[in-house]
């Protein structure tokens, strides 16, 4: 069978390519190297698939903090209202969850999946599984794709291979040399929405311990805010993670940037120095290892009175003035020294890909070669945890689908 043009790549963004581009009029070759569609997608979202923010155009963009202006066409044109629409009619009922996080009813990621592929078979895309290993031109434009088993000639490639975080789910970085054969630049792909790794031991004293309110700020070796955000905080074994920290990896510049946490952001030092005064006299005879257990986390209380130099064993009546004005800093912010991010094979999403000044971005086609068009991951923008992610795969992807124009 002749194709008009294939997509190289079967996630979230190659697959709405694929759909869009049929609709138009084309006949579409969908090319995934595993043995079957949508592997990540499979995992977002922690296996519900986090669709996208239930919010609009504008207020995706400013949840990228990496060209996000790129993407200002290609959101206007695909917000999220448009792919729940999708999904709504497609029999895929989605639900809002707190920060507008978008998920299916059914919290399984299959749902989302399972709709996709119906989708495909409908608009009589051809899914076949097969490597690409290059893409074919004259010089000019494209004309066609070499697998590990054939060459296959089309008008136009859409090029959807991801990233490289999340190796096992076939995201090993191919599009990218692909990209580099046919000239383009790619800026080096390093992990975004990773955790952090930290110095000390503090974090991993209090591995496990999870933070739902927390204030959280990024800054760099010289003191300038970086970033700052509000909510959820899990120390782990290694260091921090939780959505704060993932988004806060997203503006880390270099290996000694710092972490403060605000434990107490619903008081100011104010009312944050009554609460501890009746604390101490609640418990007056107790010891300051047991007079904060109302104030702290267990596994916490150690290592805050360990950085006060407090012990563990001085009686709640005895902290004098100055200790106590310490451990209220202390508390609204916390420090946490950051000494680099995590693999980038443990990221959720990657930072870098190919460079957008050489994409034109109403049509996601290069600007070197006509017929080359690129979607999703393998772009080098990214954004915050919350569905960001998954809108620009869904907006780039339909950008490019309904650029390729039947020939």
């Amino acid at each position: 069978m002749m194709y008009d043009g294939i997509v190289i790549g079967g996630g979230p963004a190659g697959i709405l390519a694929a759909i869009t581009a049929s609709q138009q009029g084309n006949r579409v070759l969908l090319l995934e190297r595993n043995d079957r569609l949508g592997k990540k997608l499979l995992i977002t979202g922690k296996g519900r698939c986090n669709v996208t923010n239930n919010c609009s155009a504008q207020e995706v963009l400013q949840n990228i903090p990496r060209n996000g202006r790129f993407l200002y066409s290609a959101m206007e044109t695909y917000p999220p209202e448009r792919i729940m629409s999708f999904f709504e009619e497609n029999g895929c009922p989605l639900k809002t969850e707190r920060g507008n996080r978008v998920f299916p009813v059914s919290d399984r990621s299959a749902s989302i999946l399972d709709c996709l592929q119906k989708k495909l078979r409908d608009t009589d895309v051809t899914v076949r599984t097969a490597r690409v290993q290059k893409i074919l031109t004259d010089g000019d434009r494209v004309t066609g794709v070499l697998t590990d088993k054939q060459e296959i000639p089309a008008n136009w490639v859409v090029l959807a291979t991801g990233g490289v975080s999340y190796p096992a789910t076939g995201s090993t970085g191919d599009g990218y040399r692909m990209a580099e054969d046919l000239g383009h630049t790619v800026v080096p792909a390093e992990g975004s929405l990773v955790p952090l790794e930290t110095e000390g031991t503090d974090c991993q004293e209090m591995q496990g311990l999870s933070l739902r309110n927390v204030g959280v700020k990024l800054f760099s070796e010289k003191g300038k805010l970086l970033y700052k955000d509000f909510g959820e905080l899990l120390f782990t074994h290694f260091g921090v993670s939780g959505p704060t920290v993932l988004s806060s990896s997203a503006h880390l510049k270099g290996k000694n940037c710092y972490l403060h946490l605000d434990l107490k952001p619903a008081l100011d030092e104010g009312k944050l120095n009554d609460r501890i005064l009746r604390d101490l006299e609640q418990y007056k005879n107790r010891t300051m290892e047991n007079a904060l257990t109302d104030l702290l986390p267990r596994s916490m209380i150690p290592v805050v009175l360990r950085i006060l130099n407090i012990p563990a064993s001085l009686q709640a009546n005895s902290l004098k003035k100055e200790q106590r004005r310490a451990l209220i800093a202390l508390l609204k912010a916390f420090p946490v020294r950051i000494s680099g991010k995590r693999p980038v094979a443990e990221a959720i999403i990657t930072s870098g890909g190919i460079k957008v000044s050489e994409i034109d971005p109403k049509t996601m086609q290069s600007k070197l070669l006509q017929g080359l068009h690129f979607a999703g991951e393998i772009i080098d923008c990214d954004a915050y945890t919350g569905g960001f992610n998954l809108q620009i795969a869904w907006a780039t992807g339909y950008a490019a689908g309904m650029a390729v124009k039947k020939h």
